[in-house]
């Protein structure tokens, strides 16, 4: 049975889980949207989606330095400092912190993504897709297919878990949620490498050898 837009809005309405699981709960459910519930309450993606609304004002900082070259620093929270310092909840943090390091995010969530930076992302898109001579009448729907595969890269909770690249970090922590019981959420972060923003010298190498010649 073809899953729609319509039945997938109905089901997030329903269970307040996120667009893709529901998307994936009705497709094992053959488009049964009773099903499709009990699927997501198995799971406890449901009951972990309604939870992500509270507010979770405790938690840790974590850390992670790669190398001597990269280091990272995360905020995750949680609703109670007792979850804060439960072992699991740790070692995601750990887990995230390595996320960040690995694979360089710039946001946490697409929400934090700036309009304009949107909006000049999806022109420069929009031209890759004339210049490849692509019909006019899908260019809209490619640039949106496009701007999805950018959130993948820029915002952490969209990338694939390096540890386990089937599971993106936003269902790994839903996953946490659904265990632990309580909201968490990964607030913020900031990542450092060594040089970076430092304009570095370069050199003709015909120029260089040429000096050394002189001398």
């Amino acid at each position: 049975m073809a899953i729609t837009a319509a039945m997938v809005k109905e089901l997030r309405e329903a269970t307040s889980a996120g667009m893709l699981e529901c998307k994936k709960a009705l497709e094992e459910a053959n488009g049964n949207m009773d099903e499709a519930i009990k699927i997501l309450r198995e799971r406890g993606l449901a009951k972990a989606a309604k939870k992500a609304g509270r507010i979770a004002a405790e938690g840790i900082v974590a850390s992670y330095i790669h190398g001597g070259r990269v280091g990272v620093i995360v905020e995750i929270n949680s609703e109670t400092d007792f979850v804060s310092k439960n072992e699991e909840f740790q070692q995601f943090a750990k887990d995230i912190a390595m996320q960040v390091a690995a694979s360089n995010p710039l946001y946490v969530r697409p929400e934090e993504v700036p309009a304009e930076v949107i909006e000049s992302e999806k022109e420069i898109l929009r031209n890759q897709a004339l210049n490849e001579g692509k019909p006019e009448k899908i260019i809209d729907k490619m640039v949106e297919g496009r701007v999805q595969k950018y959130y993948k890269e820029v915002c952490l909770l969209e990338q694939p878990f390096i540890k386990d690249p089937d599971v993106t970090v936003d269902q790994l922590l839903k996953n946490l949620i659904a265990k632990i019981g309580e909201n968490i959420s990964i607030r913020r972060f900031v990542r450092y490498e060594v040089g970076e923003g430092i304009e570095k010298k370069t050199e003709n190498f015909a120029e260089e050898v040429a000096k050394q010649l002189q001398n």
